[in-house]
């Protein structure tokens, strides 16, 4: 071990396992390390960025031994924008940690006797898998370590880009990303070069001021592209210029929409997105069904595994025509109407008005009848009143954002007595919290991981619970 510069560096540490969110864990002298994007079988000189009383997080700073599970990141922005952090990583080692990780946290948080857990199920693909990104603008782009090694002269620090891991106002220009198929860089590129020609400023993050703050790029299966622009201020003659600008350039963009942002924070959720040209929303298919997708609308973002998923929870449901079900945290309503062609009646809840109009639009022009949505905060719509109005739940299918359920919530739904409760999850620790809560009422019964996420440390899971014979 040696000191420079009050850094201090741990020589020659053997990585040996990945841990909780994604990070690659070493130990020594019983202490663990967290080393991102670190490989389990590599030796490697460690500095130290943060200690805690049982854990030390520190990055790498030199490769002694390479793993022989390395591979070669494909992107030229690996291990700076933050994203993709598992590229290094072969894809079957990827699904064999991710599917230890589901195992781990329910049996460590939800502290469980679980079954054996159904193999992961793999994404279909592991590029260009995604139909929905989020860019930020910012007038003061984050800095490559080879600039800042040569010294670099800098006369242009605008970025059109993601944010730095943890360094809310630090973004970086991204060149090529390939979360996304094209024309996603192709539009993202136009508006940066139209952008930097024609003089618009890029927000100030910290400041909270400039002209261009926030770009989303939505697409279809068959290649429809939604674009929205979220703009810091308003200048009808700049926004117009650039709007007009790209409806000539991509024809493919058929919803082009904007909104003027001039909060503290990035989200629209409670503002007004106004369409310039084409529609505004788009359209999906998947197992015969038709989706509307508006600017806020909740979808899936890996359109080709969603069936999948979908179809593992319909397995799990075996729902029938005599039952009733309750899908809490519906979104756009695409569980509820997948589940809905085969059951007597499907009651949704979700926060999001505009999601649950778009759900009623998509029971409509799936001829579906028997679906009824509602808005609203989940621990103040589903009450015992609610239920005893809308009817016993047969079958409860829970898909919450990854902060998981409100205990209110669980509580209603223990009170309810479910005879099956199906779970879906992008955070299986904060599910596996959820479970504990329903024990022990209820049997973990089937337990599925299914990667929505390659190259990250994501992974979607379902789990089955049967209600316990009294």
């Amino acid at each position: 071990m040696s000191k420079k510069k009050q850094n201090i560096i741990l020589n020659d540490v053997e990585i040996i396992d990945i841990a909780a969110e994604g990070k690659a864990m070493a130990k020594i002298n019983g202490k663990i390390i967290f080393v991102p994007y670190a490989i389990p079988g590599s030796v490697v000189d460690v500095q130290i960025v943060r200690k805690q009383r049982n854990f030390i997080e520190g990055k790498i700073i030199n490769t002694v031994k390479k793993s022989d599970k390395s591979i070669d990141a494909f992107c030229e922005h690996f291990g700076v924008c933050g994203g993709c952090k598992w590229q290094n990583l072969p894809y079957s080692e990827q699904l064999f940690y991710k599917q230890k990780q589901v195992a781990d946290q329910i049996k460590r948080i939800g502290k469980a006797d679980i079954p054996e857990i159904n193999d992961i199920i793999a994404s279909p693909k592991t590029v260009e898998y995604r139909n929905k990104l989020e860019f930020t603008f910012s007038c003061k782009r984050w800095l490559t370590q080879n600039e800042i090694d040569e010294n670099a002269v800098i006369d242009n620090y605008n970025a059109l880009g993601f944010h730095i891991p943890q360094l809310f106002d630090k973004v970086l220009n991204i060149n090529y990303c390939h979360l996304q198929p094209e024309p996603s860089n192709a539009i993202r590129k136009a508006i940066y070069d139209f952008a930097i020609e024609n003089g618009y400023s890029f927000f100030d993050i910290r400041e909270k001021s400039g002209f261009l703050r926030n770009l989303i790029i939505r697409n279809t299966k068959c290649g429809e592209v939604m674009v929205i622009l979220v703009f810091g201020c308003d200048d009808e003659k700049k926004r117009s210029s650039l709007l007009d600008y790209l409806q000539m350039k991509f024809p493919q963009i058929i919803s082009l929409q904007y909104v003027i942002n001039t909060k503290l924070n990035d989200s629209i959720n409670d503002l007004d997105v106004i369409c310039y040209r084409g529609n505004s929303f788009l359209m999906e298919e998947m197992n015969g069904l038709k989706f509307k997708i508006a600017a806020k609308s909740f979808y899936q973002t890996n359109p080709e595994q969603v069936l999948n998923l979908y179809q593992k929870v319909f397995d799990f449901a075996n729902v029938n025509s005599s039952q009733t079900v309750y899908d809490l945290y519906t979104g756009a309503g695409t569980i509820a109407l997948f589940i809905a062609r085969h059951a007597k009646k499907v009651i949704g809840i979700e926060y999001v008005a505009e999601a649950i109009e778009d759900a009623k639009y998509n029971a409509k022009i799936n001829n579906l009848n028997n679906v009824d949505f509602y808005a609203g905060d989940m621990k103040d719509v589903f009450t015992a009143d609610f239920i005893s109005k809308n009817g016993k739940a047969d079958v409860l299918i829970l898909d919450p954002p990854r902060a998981g359920i409100h205990p209110k919530v669980s509580e209603i739904i223990l009170n309810a007595h479910p005879e099956k409760i199906v779970y879906v999850s992008c955070n299986p620790a904060t599910q596996a919290r959820d479970l504990s809560t329903f024990a022990p009422e209820y049997k973990i019964e089937k337990i599925q991981p299914v990667d929505m996420f390659p190259h990250t440390h994501h992974v979607e899971n379902i789990v089955l619970l049967v209600l316990n014979a009294t």
